[in-house]
């Protein structure tokens, strides 16, 4: 996916929460985000509650940045997935071109069935995002497309 603006439709949103949703539920998580890797958050769904989903996000997107220098260094291109697991909680991230995959979870689920689970939907969400990348561009295609800076400027002078 090039790194151009995503256009993103309700109609869009909507079908994105919806699978958060499901993964959210197949795996027992609390919690599961999809953020581009600007730490920008797309979206989320599941027990939000008092957490700083803002901090969060950056946080997740710095930590696969540097991540990605260190698979560099032993010549890989970037780590696909990451997981931190904690006495309580755990997040597990997945690299899905320019978005990651966030998943919070605590002992209601295992690491393996957050793995399995989200490797299910990354495919679905690539797809989904090759489409509305796709669509993106198509809107690119609008008729002030063609308006030169000459064109504007002789409309006020």
């Amino acid at each position: 996916m090039p790194d151009t603006p995503i256009l993103l439709r309700e109609q869009q949103y909507h079908q994105i929460k919806a699978v958060l949703a499901r993964l959210r539920m197949d795996s027992s998580a609390k919690v599961v985000f999809l953020v581009d890797k600007d730490g920008q958050e797309i979206a989320s769904q599941g027990e939000v509650g008092s957490l700083d989903t803002t901090s969060l996000a950056s946080l997740a997107a710095g930590n696969v940045a540097a991540t990605g220098g260190m698979a560099q260094l032993i010549g890989e291109k970037e780590f696909p997935t990451l997981s931190h697991e904690g006495e309580r909680e755990s997040i597990h991230i997945c690299v899905i071109g320019r978005l990651l995959l966030m998943v919070v979870f605590d002992e209601r689920s295992s690491l393996g069935l957050v793995k399995l689970r989200s490797r299910q939907v990354s495919n679905q969400i690539a797809t989904m995002f090759a489409a509305i990348a796709e669509a993106s561009n198509e809107d690119l295609d609008s008729p002030f497309a063609g308006i030169t800076d000459e064109d504007i400027d002789s409309l006020f002078s």
